[in-house]
């Protein structure tokens, strides 16, 4: 679906550290799918799923291929960005082709790394991020929201939608708050919010790096991006990204012993991955068989046509029938005959809503 998560982050947070070993894990992952560099700044990660390796198993798959996630190492933010300081407008620019946003924050004390503040306080550091980023849509929406009332006001059924709901994010903004706290009264203003691409309107997640002895329950300074989080509907993960740089360059048999070492149970990565998959909001259906098991990503409400549209344009097109297995019901009775016996495989139309872990084989005639 081509789903992707910009990181961002203030100078020596640990931001290219973090995207750096996202991308050598990724290239560590099994040659099925490995990591794919589309840009220099880009790259593709398989989105961990232990439920396709069981699928895969009990159909004796040949291949496993993982959904994946993009993500973005977007260049640095300095104060004055909005205004094109630094490298503000590539900034800018960047930020706004993303789905969602992770925002890494330094939460560790390290005198060899300085900080551009001279201190380490998280909440501070997203505080001037985020005053970068409302300044770029309060400056965007002043200009478009007095011409859309003006059209509104003269009939235009489109500019009146556009107006009101830009008008609600304007105002937020204009009171320091984010546009993402807007709440769309229906479908038609939730696109035209979706269109503006105002960048504080993205989902974000937190990800507090922290130093090795706290990887595994965080400190004062996660705690506190925690709380901000959580008061806001963010999302955020605690991760030590010298921790993963040192785990990417280890040979896969290596790592569990070394996690298990700082008392981890999996890699942040994993957590980051998984995280930023479930902020915007996404699924995972399987394709199962003796060729490849295969998992694939669509999004929360999604019904039969447009899931089996994320294989190819035709099955969406020409789409009959979802044959379909919830994952535990394959588990459980062994494979598709099982299920099919016992009466947990169902035939699904077109108004069918996809459940995350459904297994389908899609009915087309194009």
């Amino acid at each position: 679906m081509g789903f992707r998560c910009g990181i961002v982050g203030l100078p020596n947070v640990g931001k290219s550290t973090l995207f750096n070993a996202l991308t050598q894990t990724a290239a560590a992952q099994a040659a099925n799918y490995p990591f794919c560099t589309i840009e220099p700044n880009v790259g593709n990660v398989a989105v961990p799923d232990p439920r396709l390796d069981a699928l895969a198993k009990i159909a004796g798959s040949a291949k496993v291929i993982e959904t994946q996630l993009g993500f973005v190492d977007i260049a640095g933010l300095v104060r004055g960005a909005s205004k094109g300081e630094g490298l503000g407008n590539q900034f800018l620019g960047n930020i706004r082709e993303v789905d969602a946003i992770v925002h890494v924050l330094r939460c560790f004390e390290n005198d060899d790394i300085q900080h551009v503040d001279n201190k380490v306080d998280p909440i501070a550091d997203a505080e001037t991020v985020e005053t970068e980023l409302m300044l770029a849509d309060l400056e965007s929406l002043e200009k478009r929201v007095p011409n859309l009332q003006k059209k509104a006001a003269q009939g235009d059924k489109e500019a009146k939608i556009a107006a009101s709901v830009l008008g609600q994010a304007l105002d937020l903004l204009r009171d320091g708050k984010p546009a993402r706290l807007v709440e769309p009264k229906d479908v038609e203003e939730a696109r035209v919010l979706k269109q503006a691409q105002l960048i504080t309107a993205k989902p974000v997640l937190y990800v507090c790096n922290v130093n090795e002895e706290h990887a595994a329950d965080g400190n004062a300074y996660s705690a506190r991006v925690f709380e901000r989080a959580t008061a806001e509907g963010a999302q955020a993960v605690v991760v030590s990204a010298a921790i993963e740089a040192e785990i990417a360059t280890m040979p896969p048999e290596e790592r569990g012993e070394f996690l298990a070492e700082l008392g981890l149970s999996e890699t942040g990565l994993a957590r980051v991955i998984r995280a930023g998959y479930s902020l915007l909001h996404l699924l995972t259906f399987f394709t199962v068989g003796p060729k490849e098991a295969r998992a694939w990503t669509t999004f929360v409400g999604a019904k039969a046509p447009q899931a089996a549209g994320e294989i190819h344009t035709d099955f969406e097109r020409g789409f009959i029938r979802a044959e379909t297995t919830a994952y535990d019901d394959y588990v459980r009775f062994g494979g598709e005959t099982g299920a099919r016996d016992n009466g947990k495989l169902r035939s699904e139309g077109k108004e069918y809503v996809v459940q995350d872990g459904d297994v389908m084989l899609f009915r087309f005639n194009v």
